[in-house]
């Protein structure tokens, strides 16, 4: 591909002259000729321009955002149920400077912005979001058309930051180049904290190899694998691999899957698709890796297999029982997990997904009544999958919350709850400072809200009409004030 003649008897002379013919770019060549895929490609690509000595990033040039006085504001910090009225913040590059009553003189350059007494909250984290995944339907996401798939995703990121999520954890995708582009400017959207592919053993969920792959022949990953998008595992040694590439590629935690789920057609909930050595190992690498795993389960045995090997958290947890949920809080394991109420929350389904589903529409009020009665870590997620229309329903998912929890403590699990979880990535923290509260030093990441919405929560379903100013980073993504 990059060579511009075969190899000859002078060659030498060629590469005095022929970039070409250099060892290194020939090397690039039979990698990328040998599989031109997304991972091929990129790996391919970054490993031998490292090897030619060129810079492996273009990092965009994007001077800092300038300094932001907003004047007469309404206070949530993230934490306390009540509001402070009458205060100033500063924003300063991508850092709150101060919070403090009255309404200082501007400084030299910075924007103004007079909030006239609207309520500003810490932009709100989604902890179980897919990213590349979320608004593309899964018959084009299996074409594996990947230039498409990162168009309809950055979209999507777009949307989910106007939507007042300035971040959210990635449970599943090959997201480590998105999130790069995200970071660098390149596109808007919420900071990632990425799992990369989603680790599962044979046949388990997110195994959606076509029936005419089985058997799998040990080492040939299959078509899903070879996107990113999972990792197909048989055995302690080989899910110790496939952690250790998604650490070494950037995760930031990583997501192993441990029994049945809603969206794969051939698994029900109540399987245990790992063994407790597995998912053991996979606990112990992340460790030397000073991170964690969190685990997907759904019924007992498969969310108590998971605290016993280890996991610092579980996803979803619907069917689990009193005992399960009195271990969960007695070995300190977060909870991450969504209030599914019915099929206008997953789109309609169809066999053996229609039946999970069910199953966990009728035990989620006894999920949050689990959680509450022991007081586990409990953090929101929505996910959302394979549909832009459901992916709009982040604020009505945070709504349903209500059912058990006041609107502060909604918020509150929204922001600075769900900000302890992404701090438990420890020095694997792609974003190190303050995220989920309003205070002196915190990321600049906060939403303007026109209304109350610790009197009215529903504020965050229509985000496109309540939420007036978003600024993630310390750069303005909206400002209906203008004028």
């Amino acid at each position: 591909m990059y060579a511009c003649s075969s190899l000859t008897s002078d060659t030498v002379i060629r590469r005095a002259v022929c970039l070409c013919h250099r060892p290194e770019v020939h090397s690039l060549t039979s990698r990328i000729n040998a599989e031109l895929t997304r991972r091929g490609f990129v790996a391919g690509m970054a490993a031998s321009v490292a090897a030619l000595g060129f810079p492996s990033k273009a990092k965009a040039q994007t001077p800092p955002p300038p300094a932001t006085l907003f004047t007469n504001v309404r206070l949530f910090d993230g934490r306390s149920a009540n509001l402070r009225d009458g205060l100033h913040v500063l924003v300063e590059g991508n850092r709150i400077r101060s919070i403090a009553s009255g309404t200082p003189a501007t400084p030299e350059g910075a924007q103004r912005i007079d909030c006239k007494g609207r309520v500003m909250m810490p932009g709100m984290i989604d902890a179980h979001w897919h990213s590349l995944f979320a608004a593309i339907p899964l018959p084009v996401l299996l074409q594996g058309n990947i230039g498409y798939i990162h168009l309809v995703g950055s979209a999507e990121a777009e949307r989910t930051l106007l939507r007042g999520f300035t971040t959210v954890r990635d449970l599943g995708g090959p997201v480590f180049a998105f999130k790069q582009a995200i970071d660098e400017g390149l596109i808007p959207g919420p900071r990632i904290y990425p799992c990369g592919a989603m680790i599962t053993g044979s046949g388990g969920h997110g195994d959606l190899r076509p029936l005419s792959d089985v058997p799998r022949t040990p080492g040939v990953p299959s078509f899903t694998e070879r996107t990113g998008a999972a990792a197909i595992v048989d055995g302690p040694d080989e899910i110790r691999l496939r952690v250790r590439e998604q650490l070494t590629q950037g995760a930031s935690q990583v997501k192993i899957v441990g029994g049945g789920g809603v969206s794969s057609p051939r698994t029900p909930l109540d399987l245990t698709t790992l063994s407790e050595a597995e998912v053991r190992a996979a606990a112990e690498v992340a460790r030397d890796w000073n991170t964690y795993i969190t685990v997907h389960a759904y019924a007992s045995n498969t969310v108590q297999r998971a605290i016993n090997a280890g996991a610092g958290c579980v996803e979803h947890a619907h069917l689990m029982d009193d005992a399960t949920a009195r271990l969960m809080a007695d070995k300190g394991v977060w909870l991450s997990t969504q209030p599914f109420l019915s099929d206008e929350d997953t789109g309609r389904l169809t066999g053996q997904g229609a039946i999970s589903a069910q199953q966990v529409f009728g035990a989620t009020d006894g999920l949050y009544k689990l959680a509450k009665k022991y007081r586990i870590k409990t953090a929101f997620g929505s996910d959302m999958l394979f549909s832009a229309a459901l992916a709009q329903r982040q604020g009505i998912m945070l709504n349903h919350l209500t059912r058990w929890y006041s609107n502060s403590e909604v918020l509150a699990m929204a922001t600075s709850t769900n900000a302890q979880l992404m701090a438990l990535s420890g020095p694997r923290n792609p974003y190190p400072g303050k995220l989920g509260v309003l205070e002196e030093g915190a990321y600049a990441d906060l939403l303007l809200v026109d209304g109350n919405p610790l009197d009215n929560l529903a504020l965050l379903a229509t985000p496109e009409t309540s939420l007036v100013v978003i600024m993630k980073d310390g750069k303005v993504h909206k400002n209906t004030l203008k004028g």
